[in-house]
């Protein structure tokens, strides 16, 4: 039975940081693509104050339903090429590789994505289609940036790979299309993968530039202000 509500969703408050300090709830929310109609998450801050959708510009979607909530919708198109990968040939399909691919293409999109969290006045919902991908790099970068460890951002993106499943079924109904069997959720189970290899492929590639994540966004374009404004907001004191 396909759920009438977010299977990916979950605040990321409560996260402790190397320096002790933990994040704020109600603050950084991620998921996969809401749809219309879906229940209300039990999440805090929600509706969220902004939305940063990060779905390419080949994938068709219409009005965001979060609209209507007066949610202030931000549209930040990433990796196109995710999608052409997994339209082709889904099977050589390399996350790790394809992620420190967005690093490099999609720089410009990441640090937008801070310099919005920084100054949204509210919760903040970072989505793409499924959740896990574009999220998973861009959730990364923002608590990583932040000062939480590793370790920490390792476990949370692992935990999207036991709710694909779910966010797969939504898409489908959502698109028109039948159920995917069990059969067909298992042949796709590249895909629906969230292999901690990935992850820790852009968090070296962060931490190995010079200043870190810090000195990487501030080499692609953010400022000392929009980042010390980031982590104001989604550190408790």
């Amino acid at each position: 039975m396909v759920t009438t509500g977010l299977v990916n969703g979950r605040d990321l408050g409560g996260l402790r940081t190397a320096d002790g300090r933990l994040t704020r709830h109600g603050v950084l929310l991620r998921s996969e693509a809401p749809l219309a109609g879906d229940t209300v998450p039990e999440l805090a801050g929600w509706p969220p104050a902004v939305v940063l959708d990060l779905r390419g510009s080949k994938e068709g979607h219409a009005e965001h339903p979060l609209l209507v909530n007066g949610t202030v919708v931000h549209r930040i198109p990433m990796l196109d090429l995710i999608m052409a990968a997994a339209a082709a040939d889904p099977a050589a399909i390399d996350l790790g590789k394809l992620y420190l691919q967005l690093l490099a293409e999609s720089a410009a999109g990441l640090v937008e994505v801070v310099r919005l969290a920084s100054a949204a006045d509210g919760a903040v919902l970072v989505h793409c289609s499924v959740g896990k991908d574009r999220t998973g790099v861009s959730v990364a970068l923002l608590l990583r940036v932040a000062g939480v460890p590793r370790e920490t951002v390792i476990a949370d993106y692992v935990r999207t790979e036991t709710n694909m499943s779910g966010v797969i079924r939504r898409v489908a109904t959502s698109l028109g299309r039948p159920e995917p069997t069990d059969d067909q959720l298992a042949a796709m189970r590249h895909l629906l993968a969230a292999p901690a290899a990935a992850i820790v492929g852009v968090l070296d590639a962060l931490d190995a530039h010079e200043g870190g994540p810090r000195g990487w966004l501030l080499a692609n374009g953010a400022t000392e202000q929009e980042i010390d404004r980031w982590i104001t907001r989604i550190l408790a004191d």
